[in-house]
Order: structure tokens, then sequence, then C-alpha cells
């Protein structure tokens, strides 16, 4: 998306741009039962192209020199808007530990300062109040219920939580 190569320092994590070495443990994370219940519509072994996406910008996330997470964002770049959207992933033999909060406030601070965005979305599952709860610890804030928002793998349909984190918010 735009063609920098991407290393962010966190407290406890490296955000980064992902390879394609990454790609085996990238589908590691994204097999996690506690990642498939929320993102289940993509073929595991088909993973690579949606990391190739040209409007996405594809980072990992390492803990002590493992990759544990995926974290993505989209930028719309114009100047009357100047927002970017995250979406995050963990291992789920990490999620609890503070990690996804480490990862969220490194490329938040990235966003707004390098990047020049105004406002950040995010958009969990309505009933993931895991996710919920790391991101309020970076300062997001909920917005509104966004209905019957996203397919569930077994087709019926949940509420999506749109939350925004405006720059003086960043915790």
């Amino acid at each position: 998306m735009t063609g920098e190569e991407i290393r962010l320092h966190g407290e406890r994590v490296v955000v980064r741009s992902l390879t394609d070495a990454d790609l085996p443990a990238l589908e590691a994370v994204m097999a996690c039962p506690g990642v498939r219940a929320w993102w289940w519509d993509f073929d595991i072994g088909e993973f690579a192209p949606h990391t190739r996406d040209p409007d996405v910008e594809a980072l990992v996330i390492e803990h002590d020199g493992a990759v544990v997470g995926y974290l993505q964002y989209s930028e719309e770049v114009s100047p009357q808007y100047r927002f970017a959207g995250i979406d995050l992933s963990l291992h789920d033999d990490v999620q609890g530990r503070g990690l996804g909060s480490d990862a969220v406030r490194t490329v938040a601070r990235h966003l707004f300062e390098a990047r020049g965005h105004h406002r950040l979305t995010i958009d969990p599952a309505a009933a993931n109040t895991r996710a919920i709860r790391c991101y309020e610890k970076v300062g997001f804030r909920a917005v509104g219920v966004m209905r019957e928002y996203e397919r569930a793998a077994d087709g019926t349909w949940h509420d999506g939580l749109l939350m925004e984190l405006l720059r003086p918010d960043l915790r």
C-alpha cells in the first residue's frame, strides 16, 4: 500500500511489514479457534493473496522474536476525511496478556504521527468482548452498533460495534 518497509517498536511487541516467510506462522495464528470464531471467511491455505491487497497494509506482530499475530490497516487519504481502519488477530496462546493493546497502540501512533490521520476506526463483532476491552484500553470509544453487520460461519447475521479513536484520546 505505502510501499515502505514498516518496523514499529511497542513496549512488548514489534509490528512490522509482512514477508512471505511469515505466512506459515500467520496461517497458524488464523487457524486458532479463538481467531477463526471471528475471522472464518477465508481458506487458511489461501491467506497469502489476502495479505497482498493493494488497499491494505499487512503487518505481523512479533513477541520475543516469534510471530504471534496479524494486523492490517487501510487508509482514507482524502484531506476531507483522513482516517484509517484497523483489524487485528492474535494467536490464542498469547491473548489476554496485553500484547494486542500494545500492537494497536503502536500502530495508532504510527498512523497519527507518520501518516497524518485524524481518526482511526475498528469494527469488532459486538459479542467479541475481549477485543472490545483491548481497544478500549488504547482509548477507542464505541460509536454505535451496526445491526446485522457480519455473517457468522453458521450463516446467521450478528451485530458489529463501530469504535473510533481520535488522536487526543490515545492512551
